[in-house]
């Protein structure tokens, strides 16, 4: 039976991915290079399901705490589903063993400490763990991320550790009622990748945008939007 929950989600979808479309056509990017990140803290496995059902791949996580029980029940109930997980809240270096085994995609590598500890943990399971590193652009005290100054040298850690594999930046800018407040964010992004390319990195992926901004996030050059609120609905707190 479908629910009337699961029927706002598919249409939820739907309504995010007309929008993406629109947003690379006009900044003249195949819509196809773009990946939904459906944030589903604070969302069940039965609502997450439903998600999956209405089309999305990947799920992205804060917390490791509660992405372990979610994943285990999804991934065991659907086995053959073709789903990915990854991590967008900031990580402990305490954790780093549990999210090497719970996560495809680490998004917040945001210091080489943490970077060579993930490195140390996915050795021990043999895994080449994917990671974006995290840029801080914002002032905010609660923002977490590596100085604009550090990337480069941050890149060229990260790149030497033999069980990491660096595809990309990620940053979080400050929320702002209006969306085209955060284009100077996400342009300074994609500025910094345009620079590390030229260094040789590969820098393939551009993690940013949100329910509220991801739009103009794409017509700067996203590739992953981090998308909760416009999926899931209204929650306590902002993804």
């Amino acid at each position: 039976m479908i629910t009337c929950y699961a029927m706002a989600i598919a249409d939820r979808i739907n309504s995010v991915n007309e929008k993406i479309i629109r947003a690379a056509r006009k900044s003249s990017t195949d819509p196809d290079t773009i990946k939904l990140i459906a944030v589903s803290k604070t969302v069940d496995a039965q609502k997450i399901t439903d998600a999956l059902y209405g089309g999305v791949k990947i799920l992205g996580e804060n917390r490791v705490q509660e992405a372990k029980v979610k994943i285990s029940e999804l991934r065991s109930q659907n086995a053959d589903w073709d789903m990915e997980w990854h991590l967008i809240g900031h990580l402990q270096k305490n954790k780093a063993k549990a999210a090497v085994q719970l996560f495809d995609m680490i998004q917040t590598v945001d210091s080489v400490d943490l970077a060579e500890e993930l490195d140390s943990q996915a050795r021990k399971f043999d895994k080449i763990q994917r990671v974006l590193v995290q840029v801080k652009l914002a002032a905010e005290e609660t923002k977490h991320g590596v100085a604009e100054s550090d990337v480069m040298a941050v890149l060229e850690k990260v790149t030497a550790l033999d069980y990491l594999k660096l595809e990309g930046l990620m940053t979080i800018p400050p929320f702002f009622d209006d969306p085209e407040e955060g284009r100077p964010y996400f342009r300074k992004l994609r500025e910094i990748a345009v620079s590390a390319r030229e260094q040789g990195f590969s820098i393939d992926e551009l993690s940013m945008g949100m329910s509220n901004d991801y739009e103009v996030a794409i017509e700067e050059g996203a590739t992953m939007i981090r998308v909760g609120t416009a999926i899931f609905g209204e929650r306590d707190y902002r993804e």
